[in-house]
């Protein structure tokens, strides 16, 4: 497994955002989207993205307030989610597999909540659908020192976590898309049992903890790429360029 990056870096505006990512892979492939965790940007999947990338044509983006996009002072899950509709319509791309870890799973939960017919696979590590009472996180100061993404995400992030809208955990019922969950384990700050909750609750998914805790990705990128790989072959589904095609 390597960590050298692959793939060209681009942006595209939607609705105003300037949205920064990364592509890779083979432009017939079949499209797949990462999207990272609170505080990180598309750099954080390039352990795993040359694996990811063959086979596949890759898109890892740096959701608004992070990495290389813009910061424009507003942050929320429901926002990035729509973003991220907008960028899959901006590149041409109908239908992908989308891959979510931390706050990347839930905005992928809440895009597959309310546009199923966009994914053909839903992959999330180490997240569940934000439920009432299920975290409870103390406020955290401004640091010191300039950070690499907009402090300000941070603090809208954790208070929606806080006090999440009850029909994000309500709808997993009808999150009907071949769905893969993927857990740290009991090194995990993540209540795995949570994890377990939402598998129960969703149509067709399936619970695989690997452990390595957290960043399931980071710290098991091996045994990452072969639960996901692997489910993407066994829930193959019929994909052709036809409608489907990102442009290059």
């Amino acid at each position: 497994m390597t960590g050298s990056p692959v793939g060209a870096l681009r942006t595209l505006t939607v609705d105003g955002v300037d949205l920064a990512y990364r592509v890779a892979g083979d432009p017939a492939g079949p499209p797949l989207v990462l999207l990272h965790g609170l505080g990180d940007d598309e750099r954080d999947w390039h352990t795993v993205l040359p694996a990811l990338a063959d086979g596949h044509r890759v898109y890892a983006l740096d959701l608004r307030g992070h990495g290389r996009s813009a910061r424009p002072g507003r942050y929320s899950f429901e926002l990035m989610r729509d973003d991220v509709l907008g960028f899959l319509d901006a590149v041409g791309v109908e239908r992908c597999a989308m891959i979510g870890h931390s706050m990347g799973g839930t905005v992928a939960i809440l895009l597959a909540e309310v546009a199923p017919h966009r994914l053909t696979h839903l992959v999330v590590e180490d997240v569940f659908a934000p439920r009432p009472g299920s975290l409870k996180r103390p406020p955290l100061a401004p640091p010191d020192t300039p950070t690499p993404f907009d402090f300000a995400a941070v603090t809208a992030i954790r208070a929606q976590l806080d006090d999440p809208d009850p029909t994000w955990w309500d709808r997993t019922d009808t999150v009907d898309v071949p769905t893969l969950v993927i857990g740290g384990g009991p090194d995990s700050t993540i209540p795995q049992h949570l994890l377990a909750e939402m598998v129960d609750r969703m149509p067709d998914a399936t619970l695989v903890t690997i452990g390595g805790g957290h960043h399931v990705h980071a710290n098991r990128p091996a045994e990452f790429v072969e639960a996901v790989k692997g489910f993407l072959t066994a829930r193959a589904v019929r994909w052709t360029a036809h409608g489907t095609s990102p442009r290059p």
